[in-house]
């Protein structure tokens, strides 16, 4: 006799919301009552747990609970191994001498005024060249933690601009894994997606800097002790040869990028170059190739009497990556038992119904994406799951779907790496070394990207239209470039947006948004 088939459902909403709120309560609770145990990893294992259970009483067998963890791992497995990589990479470029330099030549051209601003649009060109955030704050992130401590600026400050910058490069650029999921999903073009993400960005970066300059005023001011950059330079100047051909590997790094080549490919050879830098400039660091396995998978320890130089240089390897490898893991396992369980389809799937103007619907995408972030504890969840949700949506109020990318990733990539629990936000921390909550308020361009989308959508504007207009912030609509999309969604978006300009709901090309 055949086995019955168990029959499978949805979960109701508190057998949706039990798995997060055992997640998110467990680590509120380390955090506020300051326990010895501070991590995210126990509390995400009882947390899938928890979400396996839910699974089992919505009708679905362990296998098939394992089968959606499986299924999410190993559509991050890439990022995994790029993660050890990135520790090899911070490796290589302090025994090569390359963050060193960096260190040291940017304590002679920046000021504490200007440090701020000017150190964001560096991490920013960096992020771009080469497509990652991680990237940019283990190179010039780190270099630029040393300066700011250098020229008195508290390291929360230097942490969150690093942050900003670093997040507005990799949006920014073609070579993002990010861009491209969100561009994927949205089954948009890709240049189509990079180009709406300018009208939130680059408002909110100028914005930044603006803020930047202004605290880099006042803490320039009152903070700044000349003899602590003094004191480091000559530490680092002791301890390494700081030729300014040690700075080449960075090169390296943007070349690579600008090559195309895939990411795991080129931190590779920017890990051999970083290696070759160090035999030939820093033989005093490198005895033999085990010192080079050594580094390179325990991280580079720098001994010097200037403590700060000590702190700062110590650091990297891919023992040093573990611990947020097998954060990752947890985040992207637990993200994917609550996919499978349907939790997501269950909390959210009936907010659609209720969304009727484009402040709403982004509005909506964008807290269905920090949702996302803050209790799947990753950022492609946090733009893939909502994407699914709402894209019929987008289409039936006639929007561009370069609108829905664009808004995927106003929250889910920025607000990802806000959270300690999530994979962005505890690599941040183990390579800046400042916790997410005291980089938070400071890392403007991530906070108030989100903000500005809405409230420009809520007020009619920055809208992204089905035809190729475009509504921009003064309320201005003028005729562009029509994005890719799917043909069926498309037709279906072309056939609504008639519709409601005919009865004058949306605004015609060339005529302002009227203010009602």
């Amino acid at each position: 006799m055949a086995k019955k088939e168990r029959a499978v459902r949805l979960p109701n909403f508190f057998e949706a919301l039990l798995p997060i709120i055992t997640m998110v309560g467990l680590m509120l609770y380390h955090f506020f009552a300051d326990t010895p145990y501070g991590d995210a990893h126990m509390p995400l294992v009882v947390a899938i747990i928890v979400a396996c259970i839910v699974g089992g009483f919505c009708g679905h067998s362990f296998s098939d609970m394992l089968s959606g963890m499986l299924d999410r791992l190993n559509a991050t497995m890439e990022a995994i191994l790029i993660l050890c990589t990135v520790g090899l990479l911070v490796s290589s470029f302090l025994m090569s001498g390359t963050i060193p330099a960096l260190i040291y030549y940017g304590l002679n051209l920046l000021t504490p005024k200007m440090f701020l601003p000017i150190g964001c649009i560096l991490c920013a060109v960096v992020g771009l060249a080469c497509g990652s955030s991680w990237t940019a704050t283990a190179t010039m992130g780190i270099a630029m933690l040393g300066i700011g401590a250098g020229l008195g600026i508290p390291a929360p400050i230097t942490a969150g601009m690093i942050i900003s910058g670093a997040y507005v490069g990799d949006k920014f650029s073609p070579l993002s894994d990010t861009t491209n999921l969100a561009a994927a999903v949205s089954e948009t073009g890709l240049f189509d997606h990079v180009t709406a993400m300018v009208s939130t960005t680059a408002p909110t970066f100028m914005i930044s800097l603006v803020i930047y300059t202004i605290i880099g005023m006042v803490q320039g001011n009152g903070t700044y002790d000349p003899t602590v950059a003094v004191e480091l330079q000559q530490a680092l100047k002791e301890g390494f040869n700081l030729n300014p051909l040690v700075l080449l590997p960075i090169l390296v790094v943007i070349v690579a990028c600008l090559l195309r080549l895939p990411g795991l490919v080129g931190i590779t050879v920017s890990v051999f170059t970083g290696v070759i830098f160090a035999v030939i400039f820093q033989p005093q660091n490198i005895g033999s190739v085990s010192d080079v396995f050594d580094v390179l998978h325990y991280g580079f320890t720098f001994e010097s009497q200037n403590e700060l130089a000590s702190t700062l240089l110590t650091r990297g390897g891919m023992d040093h990556t573990m611990w947020t490898i097998n954060l990752v893991l947890l985040a992207v396992a637990y993200g994917g038992a609550l996919e499978r369980c349907g939790c997501v389809e269950a909390l959210f799937g009936k907010i659609k119904d209720h969304l009727h103007s484009v402040g709403s619907l982004v509005t909506a995408t964008l807290l269905t994406s920090l949702v996302c972030d803050a209790t799947m504890c990753d950022q492609f969840l946090g733009i893939g799951v909502p994407a699914p949700l709402y894209a019929e949506k987008y289409d039936e109020m006639g929007l561009s779907r370069n609108m829905m990318s664009r808004t995927l990733e106003d929250a889910g990539t920025l607000w990802a790496v806000m959270f300690p629990w999530t994979g962005c936000g505890a690599y941040q921390y183990r390579t800046l070394g400042v916790h997410p909550f005291a980089y938070f308020p400071f890392a403007f361009v991530n906070l108030l990207n989100p903000i500005y989308a809405a409230i420009t959508a809520y007020a009619k504007r920055n809208i992204f239209w089905a035809d190729g207009s475009y509504t921009n912030v003064f309320g201005k609509t003028k005729m562009g470039k029509m994005a890719k999309g799917p043909k069926e969604g498309h037709d279906v978006a072309m056939k609504n947006l008639a519709s409601l300009r005919a009865s004058g709901k949306v605004p015609s090309v060339d005529a302002p948004v009227a203010n009602k």
